[in-house]
């Protein structure tokens, strides 16, 4: 099978891993908590610097837990983190989630965060991954739908983000919206039932808007979307600057709201 042509969308910058590091299973899959019982197996499909993964390898003790991703930085940052929780339970590999290099049927879990909306072909990824999941098990996949965004105050340079980043998102093989397809992608890729479900992320007090806001000025001045954004030309550095200076004023504002929607499956094989 021929890997479709796609592009990690934020990189690996500092800015994206302080997000991606704030991630628990309380507020980043709470969907499935309550399958991560003792003794469960579970793949966690780009687990990026392992957060969610650390959090569900305490929750299945003695269960085994693997970790996937195919970017060496947050491998390594997600060694870091299990080393630090000192876990037993838990491996880390580099893998490809085309290709999974486990057998027919290996884990009662196989999970998957804000990874679907990445792949140019996230139906082949849903299958690779029921191929790996036991017939009692679920793949649980959560991804956010980005044109469902809403925040406040109203921002004109906020719209602009938005905008540009969704064509990037499609540029680079993706889908910025994955979590509205996320029902439809497990039907065609085979699965025998879908529980769907929505939750969202808030961010409304001073201390979140000053962390959601640094880190999204952060990203679009100083990771791969922005240099990207300026490759494709659908956005100039100017437009950057703009940008990210959008989202510092949207921080600073006490009334200031913004809240990401998220949708979720839980697909039966």
């Amino acid at each position: 099978m021929t890997k479709p042509t796609e592009t990690y969308t934020h990189g690996h910058a500092e800015s994206v891993l302080r997000s991606h590091r704030w991630r628990t299973v309380a507020n980043s899959a709470a969907y499935v908590g309550d399958r991560l019982a003792p003794g469960t197996d579970v793949l966690d499909v780009g687990c990026g610097p392992g957060t969610i993964t650390v959090d569900i390898a305490r929750r299945v003790a003695p269960g085994r837990v693997v970790g996937l991703d195919p970017a060496p930085d947050a491998l390594a940052a997600a060694a870091s983190a299990a080393a630090e929780a000192d876990l037993t339970n838990l491996e880390l590999a580099t893998g490809d989630v085309y290709a999974l290099d486990h057998p027919d049927e290996s884990f009662d879990i196989v999970h998957a965060h804000q990874v679907l909306q990445h792949l140019a072909d996230p139906v082949a990824a849903l299958a690779e991954m029921r191929r790996v999941c036991r017939p009692s098990g679920v793949v649980a996949a959560r991804d956010g739908v980005y044109r469902a965004m809403s925040w406040f105050p109203a921002s004109a340079g906020l719209d602009h983000w938005l905008a540009v980043y969704c064509e990037v998102a499609q540029a680079n093989g993706g889908e910025p919206d994955a979590g509205s397809h996320l029902r439809s992608w497990a039907q065609q890729a085979g699965f025998s039932q879908v529980a769907s479900s929505s939750t969202a992320w808030c961010y409304a007090t001073d201390e979140e808007r000053a962390w959601w806001g640094g880190l999204w000025a952060d990203r679009i001045t100083a990771s791969a979307f922005g240099a990207r954004a300026v490759e494709l030309q659908v956005a100039t550095e100017r437009d950057l600057t703009e940008m990210a200076g959008a989202w510092r004023e949207w921080a600073t504002a006490p009334d200031g709201w913004f809240a990401v929607l998220h949708g979720e499956i839980l697909a039966t094989p």
